[in-house]
């Protein structure tokens, strides 16, 4: 008898991508098509797909075949890949441009080795067919799975008939140019994500802007000096000159320096000035003792570094300011390949020339091996250079640099947790053409973990995980990891930010304001958004005066959100009505802001009172409950059987608060999708009593948002105006269609 073969299958989700037009895009140019090609898969969407745990199956000239286990994951993929795409053609011509299609499904596949085959696949393979140039096309076992999950609208393309696949297949397109969730013009004002990034990079990446220095008020500072730590030597090092004949290798230079810093500060009989302030003084032509006074510091370290393939010399000297004489100079010719070591003996003759003694941890710490991989640490050298530059371009190049540092070497605990701060920052400024929020709290989690689990010393990944376990409301994890992360990093300025802004959330006011006077030791020159959260923090120590002459070192136009609110309520507490007026109307200036959303954003302060006291003042200083100072009548407002009525499997059509029409479908489950001309927000609705309740992924931190809803008096069906309801940044007016 025959024996009948074993066929090895598994479920699994298929993306298919082809590029539109290749031929033509070949003929045109061979040579500069291919090369596109292969910048754009090796730069971008190989990291990605790694980064959501696909496979890639194969590659043929002009597509790929991809695997995941998780279809979520290979939608959201196929969402950044289209994205990342697209900004990327922005700078060449339309005839130039490598533009995909892509197809998923999810379904079950044969496994021949390495290679998968089945109309699993082949249905991916036609779905890539009906999509437009840029696009994307899910089957409806894929959409059941993802379509919920991801903060995406979708398209419905009905039931489609595909070459060789006998039963009909549902298909959805995914709506790229109106999807992304957040209200474009509008999620930047929400502070509460700004600060969270904030704390991350130490405000560096939020304005390139450094400050005059603070004159009376802050430590560190005209006649009131930073003491430094009782028997501790306190030292700087600054950015060392790149003198290699080489076009763009300073970022080796800066990062050396990096590195030094980065090792000292691990060093608790060590007092190590921040990275930002150190980096201040690049290409100022000032005297040691002029930086050192200015930084209150007795030893600076500075040094010149020359680059030439792979050999590398490096001068180095460490002077004493308050003297004016060299304790220890060298100079180092080594080949690249011996950096590591090179680093630990200059920390070594520094520790020795200062007669600090180590302890075991720290000792090991130091000698730690970052990475065996030179081309992973170059990506990852390069990466730590564009941290402090947080705009969408910059931000989205930082993260390649650091996934491809990551795909070198999976074991370089520093790249992820690297990694996991861009990634939160992401999540901060909501760029979601980078990456969607939900995924970026989910990498930026995972991230982080990863990053213990290859070194449990990581301090930034200890960083990161206060703040989130923080907006999650896990309290007791939040305050421990942000203890934790300043235990390991002793003199890190950006771990003792985390610790300040998790201990006023936690209600902890004395501890914070410790932890931000010594940041402000630490990081006596600043950028500006330090100086507003440090008066934050005053306010919620009810030291309002104080509040308001940190506040008054920043220039108007440089203050941030929170800034100006602190301005608001600070001024509002001590009765200066007029000036708290002025902060509301600066604020205002955006009139979506409002109490009602202050209330949902903010919610992650851990005692009632502390929000209150946040809440009250301002409402007191003028922020009105609903945006747009929406005012409802209470005999027009809908109770709950009005509400029911109003949703469930039903269509709201009118209008925005500007005009614009929207459509808003609530289907029987709860399930929503709103779309108008700013945004497409897709999400679960419920009724709490008389509120109607909406929460999505891609707004307020994924927050429910509770608002009544109103009959509007001078409304009609014919208007499509009849009910209005204020939510978290507009008012909708509205009929219901069915």
């Amino acid at each position: 008898m025959e024996q009948v073969q074993h066929l090895e299958r598994k479920l699994v989700a298929i993306l298919a991508a082809d590029v539109v037009g290749y031929s033509r895009l070949m003929g045109l140019d061979e040579t500069g098509t291919l090369t596109r090609l292969k910048s754009l898969r090796r730069e971008f969407i190989e990291p990605s797909i790694e980064g959501y745990h696909g496979r890639i199956v194969k590659l043929m000239g002009d597509g790929a075949l991809v695997e995941f286990a998780s279809v979520v994951d290979a939608v959201a993929c196929a969402v950044e890949i289209q994205r990342v795409t697209t900004q990327q053609n922005l700078s060449l011509p339309e005839d130039s441009r490598i533009v995909f299609r892509i197809g998923i499904n999810l379904g079950d596949v044969i496994i021949d080795k390495d290679d998968v085959y089945g109309d699993g696949v082949n249905i991916a393979a036609r779905l890539e067919g009906l999509s437009d140039p840029g696009g994307i096309v899910i089957s409806g076992t894929a959409y059941d799975q993802a379509h919920n999950k991801l903060g995406l609208i979708f398209k419905s393309l009905g039931e489609q008939r595909l070459k060789n696949i006998p039963e009909r297949v549902r298909a959805y397109r995914v709506l790229l140019e109106q999807t992304g969730g957040a209200r474009k013009s509008r999620s930047r004002r929400w502070p509460v994500i700004g600060a969270a990034a904030l704390l991350l990079a130490l405000a560096a990446g939020i304005a390139p802007m450094l400050w005059p220095h603070v004159i009376g008020l802050l430590p560190g500072h005209g006649s009131h000096p930073v003491a430094s730590t009782p028997g501790k030597p306190s030292i700087a090092v600054l950015p060392f000159t790149d003198l290699g004949q080489k076009a763009g290798q300073d970022y080796f230079a800066e990062g050396l320096a990096d590195d030094l810093i980065t090792d000292l500060s691990k060093i608790s009989g060590l007092l190590v000035i921040a990275r930002n302030s150190a980096f201040s003084f690049k290409d100022r032509s000032l005297d040691v003792d002029e930086i050192a006074a200015q930084l209150n510091v007795r030893y600076v370290v500075e040094g010149s570094v020359r680059r030439e393939g792979d050999a590398v010399r490096i001068n180095v000297q460490l002077i004493d300011a308050k003297t004016g004489s060299n304790i220890w100079a060298e100079r180092y010719d080594r080949d690249y390949s011996r950096i590591f070591a090179l680093q630990d003996e200059v920390i070594g003759r520094i520790v020795e020339a200062l007669s600090v003694r180590l302890t075991e941890g720290e000792r090991a710490q130091i000698a730690r091996l970052p990475t065996r991989s030179l081309e992973a640490y170059d990506f990852y050298t390069r990466a730590e250079q564009k941290v402090y530059v947080v705009d969408k371009r910059s931000l989205g190049e930082t993260l390649s640099l650091y996934q491809k540092a990551i795909k070198l070497d999976p074991a370089f605990a520093d790249a992820y947790s690297g990694y996991a701060r861009a990634t939160v920052d992401v999540l901060g400024f909501d760029y979601q053409v980078l990456m969607l929020s939900a995924v970026a709290r989910q990498r930026a989690y995972e991230a982080a973990g990863r990053a213990l689990e290859l070194n449990p010393q990581s301090s930034r990944a200890y960083a990161v995980l206060g703040i989130l376990q923080m907006l999650d409301g896990e309290w007791d994890q939040a305050i421990a990891s942000v203890q934790k992360a300043v235990r390991l990093d002793p003199n890190g300025a950006e771990a003792e930010l985390n610790r300040a802004i998790v201990l006023t959330y936690a209600g902890q006011g004395p501890e914070a304001l410790a932890s931000m006077e010594r940041v402000l030791q630490l990081d006596p020159k600043p950028r500006a958004q330090v100086f507003d959260y440090y008066g934050f923090v005053l306010y919620m120590n009810r030291q309002y005066e104080k509040a308001l002459r940190a506040l008054s070192q920043v220039q108007p136009e440089e203050r941030s959100d929170l800034g100006l609110e602190t301005l608001a309520m600070a001024n509002a507490r001590l009765g200066r009505m007029a000036e708290a007026h002025d902060a509301v109307a600066a604020i205002l200036k955006n009139p979506e802001q409002n109490l009602a959303a202050y209330r949902v954003v903010y919610a992650h302060h851990r005692r009632q009172q502390d929000l209150d006291h946040r809440l009250d003042a301002l409402r007191a200083a003028g922020i009105p409950e609903r945006s747009f100072d929406f005012r409802g009548r209470e005999e027009d407002r809908l109770d709950g059987s009005l509400l029911r009525a109003l949703t469930g499997d039903r269509t709201w059509v009118g209008r925005e608060h500007n005009g614009a029409p929207f459509v808003m479908e609530l289907s029987a489950n709860g399930d929503f999708a709103l779309s108008s001309q700013s945004s497409i927000i897709t999400g679960a609705s419920s009724l709490d009593g008389n509120l109607f309740c909406t929460q999505s992924t891609a707004t307020l931190l994924g927050r429910k948002f509770c608002a009544p809803v109103y009959r509007n008096p001078q409304g009609s069906s014919e208007t499509q105006d009849e009910y209005v309801w204020p939510d978290s940044v507009t008012v909708w007016y509205f009929s219901v269609s069915r």
